[in-house]
């Protein structure tokens, strides 16, 4: 990879600083996901800029010389492929938006990186989400903690969206979330888990000033960050005698994997998570061909199992 402390020109800065404003204002990504394109990017326009001009004059057949070079670096597939993903999604940005060349191709498009085997998330099972949550709360801090994963887990959200949660967007047995893309949705919440909220809710005004709109804060008495979040909940884990890391995204997938194991309704948990496609959904919840083989088996009238069928 050429050094990435070459300077590079408004041709190569210019569309990247768009795209980030872009993702940033109007899809509402993360600061994490901001920084994974735009470092992702700016290693790419080091690597085209000793034979293009500009973003607008590269071909495919360099893009395809990168996606090689990096194989050749020994990068991992999953990387390569991420890369690869973030140029497809500048050239389609400049094309939607009109920027500069509004007719502009995308060298990108059809070009794969390498296969590789997408690792499935992990969660917790029935018995250690009960264990990680019987906490016998004896303080204000113990209280906020326990609503918090108690609510993650009945309702599936993502930490952003947990630390994003406002008083006003609790109320009738429903949680109103802006998730992904800045899209809203309404996901019902648990009986446990508004027991817990009711619990530090009674507590909330000694941690927070009176103006403060979040749900959950921090001893600073003001919104809680994703960082202390992700703190706490590992503490738990420990404190609780879980055996494997507990993290928030381990508390939303147990909730997606043991909602769908209950109901196989997976058009309904794509719709509480707030994915966009269901093959997100399927990954997410490690559904494979032999679940879904014993819900046709069971379900389908045509099943070979379904039948009387003596053979």
């Amino acid at each position: 990879m050429p050094a990435t402390n070459t300077v590079l020109s408004q041709a190569w800065l210019s569309p990247v600083n768009d795209f980030m404003a872009y993702l940033k204002h109007e899809r509402q990504y993360s600061p994490h996901t901001l920084t994974q394109y735009s470092t992702q990017l700016r290693q790419a326009a080091q690597y085209f800029q000793s034979s293009s001009n500009g973003w607008l004059h590269v071909l495919p057949e360099q893009i395809r010389r990168y996606s090689m070079h990096l194989r050749a670096k020994q990068y991992n597939p999953r990387t390569i492929n991420l890369k690869l993903s973030c140029i497809r999604s500048l050239y389609k940005f400049l094309k939607v938006k009109h920027i500069q060349e509004a007719t502009i191709a995308n060298p990108g498009e059809g070009i794969k990186g390498p296969k590789f085997q997408r690792p499935l998330p992990k969660n917790l099972d029935v018995d250690q989400m009960g264990q990680l949550l019987n906490i016998v709360a004896e303080d204000a801090l113990a209280l906020r903690d326990k609503a918090m994963m108690e609510l993650m887990y009945s309702s599936g959200l993502r930490i952003s969206e947990l630390v994003n949660v406002n008083i006003g967007d609790i109320r009738e047995g429903e949680i109103r979330v802006l998730g992904k893309g800045n899209k809203e949705r309404v996901i019902p919440v648990g009986t446990k888990a508004l027991d817990a909220l009711t619990a530090w809710l009674t507590v909330r005004s000694i941690m927070a000033h009176e103006e403060e709109l979040a749900v959950f804060v921090s001893k600073r008495k003001q919104r809680i960050s994703i960082r202390h979040v992700r703190e706490r909940m590992k503490e738990w884990g420990i404190k609780q005698g879980i055996s494997t890391p507990v993290h928030p995204h381990k508390l939303r997938h147990s909730f997606a994997s043991h909602l769908l194991e209950s109901s196989g309704d997976l058009r309904a948990v794509q719709e509480m998570l707030g994915h966009t496609s269901l093959s997100a959904t399927q990954v997410y919840t490690h559904v494979d061909f032999q679940h879904l083989a014993k819900v046709y088996d069971k379900a389908h009238p045509r099943s070979k199992k379904q039948n009387n069928d003596p053979k």
